[in-house]
């Protein structure tokens, strides 16, 4: 897999892993994973998030707010459009995610209807989830969306020797 050049949807809980206060081995081997994604392929895609990623990082929780957000600083901020709100309403009501209008729908939407190459996050649960993906792929297909990879920093990782 390869973000060069490509247009990664940054959704919220990247930058929180970037700069987690957690220090579980789950989420610092998170953390670790997206630095060295940062590291490897910011650079090289063209970075793009939300207004709704900001409005959440900055409700976090106390500590590395500002870091958080800066890490931003070079991605184009998408614009919450009437019809991307209409979309994620369509995503809510065909259950594929949650009730929040604010919350994955949304982000789903953006990546979606901005034409996102990749859709980076750490929600496992309702994004980046392979037991959603086809549910997903079906009702972008109803609507005219392509989808996005719904993807996490490791799947980019190889772990391995850099030429393989």
């Amino acid at each position: 897999m390869d973000a060069t050049h490509n247009t990664v949807y940054i959704e919220t809980s990247i930058p929180s892993f970037y700069h987690t206060l957690r220090t579980d081995p789950e989420s610092v081997a998170r953390m670790h994973w997206t630095r060295q994604w940062w590291q490897e392929y910011a650079a090289k895609s063209n970075l793009v998030t939300s207004a709704a990623v900001i409005d959440e990082l900055q409700k976090g929780s106390s500590g590395k707010i500002e870091k958080r957000t800066s890490l931003l600083d070079d991605a184009t901020v998408l614009p919450i459009t009437e019809e991307v709100i209409e979309i994620a309403q369509i995503y809510i009501d065909r259950l594929v995610t949650p009730r929040d209008p604010q919350g994955d729908a949304l982000h789903l939407a953006l990546a979606s209807y901005h034409k996102a190459d990749f859709l980076l996050t750490w929600n496992c649960r309702h994004l980046a989830n392979a037991n959603k993906f086809h549910h997903i792929r079906v009702v972008n297909f109803e609507i005219g969306l392509p989808t996005p990879v719904l993807t996490t920093p490791l799947n980019f990782l190889s772990g391995g020797d850099p030429d393989e």
